[in-house]
């Protein structure tokens, strides 16, 4: 099955609700972790599953992230038919960029009728989480589906913003209803609802035959949750497959989260800061796979007074130094330089961000390059945080990379 499978990740989401970090990269390159990108997961889960065939569907703002799949993800042989294809938007159908996600395929029917695969693999490129898509694919091989969407179980209140389906005994969809105001809870659990995470295996002849005659629907949105597969399943054999059970190589922990906003990404971040993380990122034999730049080990050292400084419950990148500065329950990336007396709490700093001496930050994301001053203070003062950057509804001040500090 695995030379059979062509794998799609849709990589050009604009990301509007995550600006700042978004103003000058997709949101699929956006950093997260302390070394990673958003699409290292997706890319890791390809790679573990066996799949070496991968076209990347790129649109806004991709050279960022076209450069960080070059410096880490040249690893498949083209002699072999292994490949990782950036597939920017080239309007072989017409004049317009990409409308919907079901577009974007059929923007691109030729590359999989180039390809002759006999099921499709349809990712998206910004999701945070660990799956075996092999185990999924075996799953839409034995049922016989033509469509198989996988799903997961999430509370009914925060339903509305999914794909929510109603499947029978034998794992079929019966119903399916894109973000509706009042999801269908799950038979026996009132609480619960079962939605769909927008990862798909079609049959080959059913995905090109449902985009073409998408396609020709002046009126349609073109995309798959709203226009495809509700109409699929009235005609084909669609099924459920339930993400984070048993089958499959990766730890079932269950976790997928969507970082579209700036108080999920946060919080996504912060998760792996727990005792326990709900996300296990040292299962030996899933590792994820990233670009390492070429830098020193993380250091701690008194600072210039003999401050010996403090580090709590944080994860620490390459070539950062932490010089008589405190860090507590923070994340580093690569080359972050902490100051004598300096405090940053509850944070994300980016790569090469310097914290001056005696400055303070909490719940502070911090993009790439930027040199907080001495003495300065960010969040404590929500109105003066808010006069200059971007703060979210739960608080998070953002900022943005480059920013220049006025004296």
């Amino acid at each position: 099955m695995f030379d059979k499978t062509l794998s799609i990740i849709m990589a050009g989401g604009i990301g509007t609700r995550l600006h700042p970090l978004t103003a000058d990269r997709a949101k699929p390159a956006v950093p997260f972790g302390g070394k990673y990108r958003i699409i290292d997961f997706t890319l890791t889960n390809c790679l573990h599953s066996k799949l070496r065939r991968v076209l990347v569907l790129t649109q806004y703002k991709s050279q960022s992230l076209q450069k960080h799949l070059l410096d880490g993800w040249a690893i498949f042989s083209s002699e072999i038919s292994e490949y990782i294809m950036l597939v920017p938007p080239q309007m072989r159908t017409g004049e317009s960029w990409y409308v919907g996600t079901a577009d974007a395929i059929f923007q691109n029917m030729y590359l999989i009728e180039r390809s002759d695969p006999r099921y499709v693999l349809i990712l998206s490129g910004d999701h945070i989480y660990r799956m075996d898509y092999a185990a999924m694919l075996q799953f839409h091989h034995n049922q016989q589906a033509e469509l198989t969407v996988a799903c997961m179980q999430v509370p009914l209140a925060s339903a509305s913003a999914f794909g929510v389906m109603s499947v029978d005994h034998a794992q079929r969809i019966s119903e399916f209803h894109e973000k509706p105001q009042q999801p269908q809870p799950m038979p026996g659990n009132p609480h619960s609802a079962l939605v769909s995470m927008g990862i798909y295996v079609f049959n080959r002849e059913l995905l090109c035959h449902a985009l073409q005659a998408d396609h020709d629907l002046v009126l349609s949105s073109h995309d798959f949750g709203k226009d495809i597969i509700p109409k699929l399943i009235q005609t084909h054999k669609v099924c459920a497959y339930r993400f984070g059970g048993e089958a499959g190589r990766v730890t079932p922990d269950q976790y997928w989260r969507d970082v579209g906003t700036i108080d999920s990404y946060y919080a996504a971040n912060m998760d792996l800061l727990d005792p326990v993380p709900p996300m296990n990122l040292y299962q030996p034999d899933w590792p994820i796979r990233t670009y390492h730049e070429q830098n020193p080990p993380a250091r701690m050292v008194r600072g210039t007074s003999g401050h010996e400084g403090q580090l709590v419950n944080s994860l620490i990148s390459s070539g950062s130094v932490i010089c008589g500065g405190n860090v507590r329950h923070s994340i580093l990336f690569p080359q972050v330089q902490v100051h004598e007396h300096a405090v940053v709490e509850d944070s994300i700093l980016f790569s090469g961000v310097s914290v001056g001496a005696g400055a303070l930050l909490r719940r502070c994301i911090v993009d790439k390059n930027v040199h907080i001053p001495p003495g300065e203070q960010i969040g404590f003062d929500a109105a003066a945080d808010a006069a200059r950057f971007t703060r979210s509804e739960s608080g998070i001040t953002v900022i943005p990379k480059g920013y220049r500090f006025i004296p």
